[in-house]
């Protein structure tokens, strides 16, 4: 319906103007009614007006005609008449000559014909009663007066009477049929106004209220918690429409945010029970060097209390396990303090120029023990590398490729590691890869998470607390530089670090 299609102030202004041309209308009809009425009633006053005339007219000139034979047949016994006589019939036929100009100025096209017919005979027989007045007192001049013009101007009087009759007669007939038919128009406009505008108000009020209803029905399921339910904008248009969408849109609003929040609660649940696995894998990881350091130095002292000889091949190995456990330990204790400044924002970047391939062999070469644990075997290629001096913060490389090192020599037995160094125009790249146990898309997707390993079980068989991987993404980062894995389930994994060699 056009109606429900309009906004609540067009509807308004669509009523208001159909109320408006309504009323002009009855206001137009009932003036086009008066003005029909008056033009009328004119009409029938001139129609009556000029038979009064003619009723004048032939009343003067019956009286005029009686008078004239009168003083016709004195004048054949000499009998004068006097000079007021005379101008007393002037007066009366001047009378009568007026009388015959404003019968004039009354008639119409109806009329017309018939009163040029009466006029010239009548003026015919005025001028010619006075001239027999003028001549009256000179017996000298014969009388020239006709009957025939009077009878003539009789008849022509007579058919202008009647054309007059005619007339009004007509325009009384026009005026009722006027005074009818403007009044059946005023009766039928002021009821059919009534009724349009019932219909008008009555309409506005059923899709006002159709729209409102709609309106409440989302209010009273959105209140209700029904955060999926829309309401129809296409229904309506306008302030209404714009209510509807900015409530949708509000409703959509609210719905993305307890998504937002439901997301962020999970996140943050599965981030505590990280941190809570974290912890206890960190317990563990503190436990195992500080359970050698402690156990080694009690043999130790137990055997320096003795007082026997001491077997150094024995002693020396004691100390060395003391001292790998003691760096195990700080090492760990560093990825925390680390990670730590990491999140506070505390971590700062020095940049100074170093050999790219020195480094690398002095990193491998630091890290050979590792690769004996596993029995596993060293792939380096640092040619592409060699004679580079790259500026960069050396000791966040170092630990990025020491990290990468130790995670592939962890992962993999009796395989071979594989470490490359290039320099691509301004870029240094290192790949570190493994035949490990590899990785599925899933655990690749968190590796680089703080506190999060690939798995449960890979704490439980292989240690670590898994802040290497979340230190090299973020020394990456600080370092303008990105970190890309491929991996593939039981055949290894490899890391690509690409590194500026002049820093932003």
């Amino acid at each position: 319906m056009i109606m429900e299609r309009l906004g609540l102030r067009a509807r308004l202004y669509l009523a208001s103007g159909s109320i408006l041309l309504l009323f002009a209308f009855n206001v137009g009809t009932h003036l086009w009614g008066s003005y029909a009425r008056s033009e009328s009633v004119l009409a029938y006053r001139d129609a009556t007006e000029a038979t009064t005339l003619v009723r004048n007219i032939e009343q003067g000139l019956s009286t005029e005609n009686q008078r004239v034979q009168v003083l016709a047949a004195l004048r054949e016994t000499n009998a004068p008449i006097g000079e007021t006589q005379r101008e007393q019939a002037n007066d009366e036929l001047t009378s009568i000559s007026d009388q015959l100009r404003a019968l004039g100025g009354l008639s119409n096209t109806d009329t017309e014909t018939a009163f040029r017919a009466f006029y010239k005979p009548a003026a015919d027989l005025l001028n010619e009663w006075m001239l027999f007045y003028g001549n009256y007192n000179d017996v000298t001049v014969p009388t020239s007066l006709s009957p025939e013009t009077y009878t003539n101007t009789l008849e022509r009087l007579s058919a202008l009477s009647d054309q007059h009759n005619n007339v009004a007669m007509e325009r009384s007939t026009v005026i009722d049929n006027t005074i009818q038919l403007t009044d059946r128009i005023t009766i039928i406009a002021f009821i059919s106004s009534i009724t349009i505008t019932l219909v008008l108000i009555l309409t506005l009020i059923r899709t006002t209220n159709a729209s409102l209803f709609r309106l409440r029905v989302g209010v009273e399921k959105f209140g209700a918690g029904d955060l999926t339910h829309r309401i129809d904008e296409n229904r309506d248009a306008g302030e209404i429409a714009n209510l509807a969408q900015t409530f949708n849109e509000m409703s959509a609003s609210l719905q993305t945010a307890m998504a937002d929040l439901d997301d962020a609660r999970s996140d943050a649940e599965a981030a505590n029970e990280a941190k809570s696995m974290f912890l206890a894998n960190v317990s563990h990881e503190l436990r195992t060097p500080l359970n050698a350091i402690i156990g080694y130095s009690e043999m130790l002292q137990d055997e320096v209390s003795d007082g026997v000889e001491i077997d150094r091949d024995q002693f020396n190995h004691d100390l060395t396990t003391i001292i790998f456990s003691g760096r195990q330990l700080l090492a760990l204790i560093n990825d925390i303090l680390d990670l730590s400044k990491i999140e506070t924002g505390k971590m700062s970047v020095s940049v100074e120029p170093f050999n790219a391939a020195g480094l690398v062999v002095q990193v491998c070469d630091a890290l050979s023990p590792l690769l004996a644990q596993n029995n596993n075997r060293l792939d380096l290629h640092v040619e592409g590398a060699k004679d580079v001096e790259v500026e960069s913060d050396a000791a966040k490389v170092q630990q990025i490729l020491t990290n990468l090192f130790s995670n592939a020599c962890k992962f993999t037995k009796n395989g071979v590691i594989s470490v490359v160094a290039t320099v691509d125009e301004d870029t240094l790249h290192l790949s570190v890869a493994d035949s490990g146990i590899g990785m599925t898309e899933e655990q690749q997707a968190k590796v680089f998470q703080a506190f999060v390993q690939a798995d449960s079980k890979t704490s439980v068989n292989y240690g670590g607390t898994g802040l290497g991987l979340a230190i090299v993404s973020n020394f990456c980062d600080m370092l303008g530089g990105e970190i890309a894995l491929t991996s593939t389930p039981g055949q290894g994994s490899k890391f690509d670090v690409s590194l500026p060699i002049v820093p932003a």
